[in-house]
Formats: structure tokens, C-alpha cells, sequence
């Protein structure tokens, strides 16, 4: 019998004190003895709705309990006995704390059983908790997206299914095998026109125009043209498809994409206006930047290499560190620069002529480049040199070990939510499976292999297994949002996906 002992006092003539109501309990085969002042101070609980029961009838009992004993007045609860010990904390301690490797969405549902509120968790368990929840949500909506993906929404209609199709073909490379053939395209357009881009700006492979100027291979502009209507045919038709066009043309991604296709069309307009206009200064300029805006379309890249992703998610998960990083090394620069300005100003072939013109020099330092064309010459600058370079190591060392530790983090968590979904939708594929066994009624051999279905699902519940979905088997057929299904939050997430 396990337990937190119970002190024991004595009045001021000697004698023990007054007897006071012991219950006792049995949870999953393990007995205590609690006390029923003790169990009263939560008279809300279920535990403290035990005190009284020798004044219920059995009825009133057995809906408190399991089962219960009335030889030895023992109650039977078929539950975690583990758990159990945290539930019981809360009668001594006024808090509950979740051990670990106790699950907190299977914590939750035992505090729901003994009629004990969430508030009187600890603080640290609210926190983890919390990511269990955001866990749930995020393999919920994965798990929404890939029914959505696969059977598309039956209630919408025949313009609305091709507007789906569209948007998977062109923005879910596994949701079939042409939209991986159009995937695989539209990366190998990306290089392609990469790097038409860098070889067309060298001077062997160029042609001189009517005026002895310089300008791209006719061969390479041909490729260029292509690529670019590739880029414009593929933007537009997501755009159409798109469930939410404003979302669509403010995403991070479609901004680098339309960013990749403008300046061609920007400099073939200009163009269509005559030789007067191309030769003029301010129009020169506009076309050579928008010609440096084609670097953009390396970015898109990111959108097929799920790499990429996790490690921009990352970054942004690391701006903390990354603004300490810049914090320390701006503080550098300027100390630095300062104090090899102050050593090197009397020198008469100094290089350090002002402050601002130092933090080049103390730049490169700080960051171990040393190109060499600003160094000082006395022993004074050297020795804040050599103190500057190693105070650069250390600040660039301290902020990078958490930076590579989120984005490992990340990393792994993202492969084990793709897991638990593909987990899940296997899941709902096997109790699906069930219902029409089930539902069967041509062979009775179904019906009587049923309790060996059941314990051959239940098999397949790993630690892990989360019930996200609706089960199909309960009457009603199983619950697919569409894709205008939206959440504002994760617990209206839990409340739709949960079973």
C-alpha cells in the first residue's frame, strides 16, 4: 500500500484524537487509505463525494465507482494507478504535478474522472500541456489536409472540385503523380533560368549589338523567354486556383515569385517603346536593377525543398539569439573601431582616418575575413587587433549552439508529426475497414471474428496514438472538413478533430 502518511494527533488529556472517515480505494489493483477531512477540503471532487456514501443507496454508489465491496467498504476504480499518486497531491499540496512520461491529454481526461479542474495543475505542466496541445492541432490540420488532398470535398460544386484539383496539381506535388511531374518541372526551370542568368553575363559567350554595346546571346534570351512563361502560366494558375486569393498574393513566397517574373515584363514594355526611351540615363538604371531582380527567383528554390523551409522556420524561431549575435558584434565594431582609430590616428601613414571608416576594418576583424586593405602599424593597434579578432570568435561561438540546437529541434519535430499523421490516416484506414466488417451481414464468420479485429486495432495503438478524428464506426459517417475549414485557434482545432 502506497501513500503520503497521515499524522496522527493526540488531544491535550493524552488520548488519540477522534477517529475521522478512512476510505478506502482501489485503483487498478492498488489499495490506499485516505481520510475524509482531508478529502473535504475539495468537497467538488469525486473523491470527496465518497466520504458520505454509507448514507447513499447502492445505486448512488456504483455511479461513483466502478465497483464496490460493502464487506470491507472498499471502492474499485479501474484506472491509472500512477497517475493516480499526482491526483492525490492536490488533497496535501493544493497543486498537481504530471510526472513524467504520464501522456497530458490522457492527464486530463483522469482529471476530468476525479472532477478536478485544470487550474490546479502546476505552472510547468500548463507550459507542456500547452505544446501537447499545439501538437495535436498542427497533426490534426496535417491530417485535414491529406483527406482533403485525397477525397476532395463532396458537397462542393462541380467548379469548386475543378478549382481543388487545379490548386493540388499546381501547389501538392504528393497528392499525385502529375502534380509531382509538374513539381520536378517547374524545379529544373528554376535552374535552368539560374543559370542562363550567370552564364549570359559573361563576356566571351555575349554579342555586340548595332551600337557596339555588349548585350545577351539571342540563344540564351530564347531560353530566358521560356522559362519565364513557365513562371507566369504557373503563377497565374495558382492564383486562379487559389481558395483565398489575398492570402495567396501576401504570402512570403508568391511576393519572391511575382518579384521573379516582373522584370521581364517590365523591360519588354519599356522596350516596346523605341530606342528614345532605352537610351535615356534614369531608364538605364531601372532596367539594370530590374535585371538584378532576377537573383529572386533562386528563392523559389524554397518552395520545393521542404529543407529550405525547416530551416527559415528556424531562423525565425532563433531571432532571440540571432539579435543577441548582432547585439555583441555591433558592440564590437564599435569599440574596436574606436579604440584603433584612438592608436592609429598619429601615425603618419595611418589607414584609419575617421571612426566610420574604421568599422570596416573592425568588421572583417571580428569576423576572422582580414582582407588585408586596412591594418594598423603600431603596437597598440595590433595588440587591439588581436583582442578584437578573438572577442569576435567567442561573440559569433556563443549565440550559434542554439541556433543549430532549434533548428535540430525543428527539424525532428516536423518528421514526427508527418509521422503521426501518416500514423493516423493508417488509423482511420483500419477502423474503417472495421465499420464494414461489421456492417457486413452476408457471412457470419464476420460477426464472429469480430472480437479478433478488435484486439488486432487496438494492437496497432502504438504509445503514441493519438484518436484524432472521428471514429466512423458510432452510427454516423466519419466527419471530412473541406478545405474552406479554417481554425481561429487550437482548441477549436482539439474540439473538431478530437474523438
Amino acid at each position: 500500500m502506497w501513500g503520503i502518511q497521515r499524522t496522527r494527533y493526540a488531544d491535550c488529556n493524552g488520548s488519540e484524537a477522534s477517529e475521522v472517515a478512512e476510505i478506502v480505494v482501489n485503483i487498478g489493483g492498488v489499495k490506499q487509505v485516505l481520510y475524509g477531512d482531508v478529502l473535504n477540503r475539495y468537497p467538488e471532487t469525486r473523491l470527496a463525494e465518497l466520504v458520505d456514501c454509507s448514507l447513499k443507496s447502492h445505486e448512488e454508489i456504483s455511479s461513483l465507482c466502478d465497483d464496490y465491496d460493502p464487506d470491507i467498504a472498499e471502492f474499485y476504480f479501474d484506472r491509472d494507478p500512477e497517475a493516480f499518486k499526482c491526483i492525490v497531491e492536490l488533497y496535501y499540496y493544493g497543486e498537481i504535478h504530471m510526472k513524467r512520461g504520464i501522456c497530458p491529454i490522457c492527464f486530463m481526461k483522469e482529471m476530468d474522472f476525479w472532477k478536478i479542474g485544470a487550474d490546479f495543475l502546476d505552472e510547468c505542466c500548463k507550459s507542456h500541456l500547452k505544446e501537447v496541445q499545439d501538437e495535436l492541432a498542427e497533426i490534426a490540420e496535417r491530417v485535414r489536409t491529406i483527406l482533403v488532398d485525397r477525397e476532395g470535398d463532396p458537397s462542393a460544386g462541380a467548379c469548386q472540385r475543378f478549382q481543388a484539383s487545379l490548386w493540388r496539381l499546381m501547389e501538392k506535388p504528393e497528392s499525385s503523380v502529375p502534380a509531382h511531374v509538374i513539381a520536378i518541372l517547374s524545379f529544373i526551370f528554376i535552374l535552368i533560368s539560374s543559370v542562363v542568368m550567370c552564364v549570359g553575363t559573361i563576356p566571351e559567350l555575349q554579342v555586340e549589338d548595332s551600337e557596339g554595346n555588349l548585350t545577351e546571346h539571342p540563344t540564351l534570351e530564347v531560353i530566358e523567354t521560356v522559362c519565364i512563361g513557365w513562371f507566369t502560366i504557373e503563377y497565374l494558375l495558382r492564383l486562379i486556383s487559389s481558395p483565398n486569393k489575398i492570402k495567396f498574393a501576401l504570402s512570403f513566397m508568391n511576393i519572391i515569385d511575382f518579384m521573379a517574373i516582373t522584370p521581364f515584363f517590365v523591360v519588354l514594355i519599356l522596350t516596346s517603346f523605341g530606342a528614345g526611351v532605352m537610351e535615356l540615363a534614369n531608364v538605364q538604371q531601372a532596367v539594370q536593377a530590374l535585371r538584378i531582380m532576377r537573383i529572386a527567383r533562386i528563392f523559389k528554390l524554397a518552395r520545393h525543398s521542404s529543407g529550405l523551409q525547416t530551416l527559415t522556420s528556424a531562423l525565425k524561431s532563433s531571432l532571440k539569439e540571432l539579435g543577441l549575435l548582432l547585439m555583441y558584434m555591433g558592440v564590437g565594431v564599435f569599440l574596436f573601431s574606436a579604440l584603433g582609430y584612438t592608436m592609429e590616428q598619429n601615425h603618419p601613414d595611418t589607414l584609419f582616418t575617421s571612426i566610420p571608416q574604421s568599422f570596416w576594418w573592425a568588421v572583417i576583424t571580428m569576423t576572422t575575413v582580414g582582407y588585408g586593405d586596412v591594418y594598423p602599424k603600431t603596437t597598440l593597434g595590433r595588440c587591439n587587433a588581436a583582442i578584437s579578432f578573438l572577442c569576435g570568435v567567442i561573440a559569433i561561438a556563443l549565440p550559434i549552439h542554439p541556433i543549430i540546437n532549434n533548428f535540430v529541434l525543428f527539424y525532428n519535430k516536423q518528421q514526427v508529426l508527418e509521422t503521426a499523421a501518416k500514423h493516423e490516416i493508417e488509423l482511420m484506414a483500419l477502423r474503417s475497414s472495421e465499420g464494414e466488417l461489421r456492417a457486413a451481414p452476408e457471412h457470419h464468420e464476420h460477426v464472429c471474428s469480430a472480437g479478433v479485429w478488435d484486439s488486432s486495432v487496438s494492437s496497432c495503438h502504438s504509445e503514441t496514438y493519438l484518436p484524432l478524428l472521428k471514429d466512423p464506426r458510432g452510427g454516423s459517417s466519419m466527419q471530412t472538413p473541406s478545405m474552406e475549414t479554417s481554425f481561429e485557434s487550437t482548441a477549436e482545432a482539439s474540439e473538431y478533430f478530437i474523438s
